[in-house]
């Protein structure tokens, strides 16, 4: 099938006039491509992880080291989609070395504005830890380029403290409720 603009145009999800680099807390569900069970399995209502997931596992705790203005706070790693909650603070950048930095402080002086994600911003930081870890695993499964997640994810900023106690219970509380094994 040839590329049809009508049909095939991708269209993001988040909201087109929401800053999502400021500060705020962002409940995130990210699924894997075609929703393939690589990260484990629920046993008992508790989440075994399999070597692919303790990788999702390393990598998700390590986003704050990738951007200082970042705190993670709930989340579970499941059979095929991970829940979580960033939050996102004022102040903090992306972090890379500083020859990096001073290059890219440089560069924006000269060039104009590039397309693509804001740098410290939930796309940048999802779209890190996908790419980091998609490469982590295909090395472990000796399968360079193949797709691990699905080309998007699922955010909902949260609003209030009570918003907030309603995604971390659903968070802590989805294993036990995982029923259907190939949903």
């Amino acid at each position: 099938m040839s590329y049809n603009p009508a049909i095939h145009n991708r269209h993001s999800i988040r909201l087109p006039w929401y800053d999502y680099s400021q500060a705020g807390a962002y409940s995130l569900t990210i699924l894997t491509h075609k929703k393939q069970h690589l990260f484990g399995e629920v046993v008992g209502g508790v989440v075994e992880l399999s070597p692919a997931g303790e990788i999702v596992q390393k990598e998700w705790l390590r986003i704050p080291r990738h951007f200082t203005n970042v705190v993670l706070d709930a989340f579970v790693i499941m059979p095929n989609h991970v829940h979580g909650i960033v939050v996102i603070i004022e102040g903090g950048v992306h972090t890379g070395s500083t020859t990096s930095q001073s290059h890219a402080q440089s560069e924006s002086l000269t060039t104009p504005t590039r397309l693509g994600s804001q740098p410290g911003s939930l796309p940048a930081i999802v779209q890190n830890f996908k790419s980091i870890s998609s490469r982590k695993i295909n090395n472990l499964l000796k399968s360079p380029g193949s797709t691990i997640w699905h080309r998007n994810y699922y955010e909902h900023i949260i609003r209030d403290e009570a918003d907030f106690e309603r995604v971390v219970t659903y968070i802590q509380q989805n294993p036990l409720k995982w029923e259907d094994p190939h949903r």
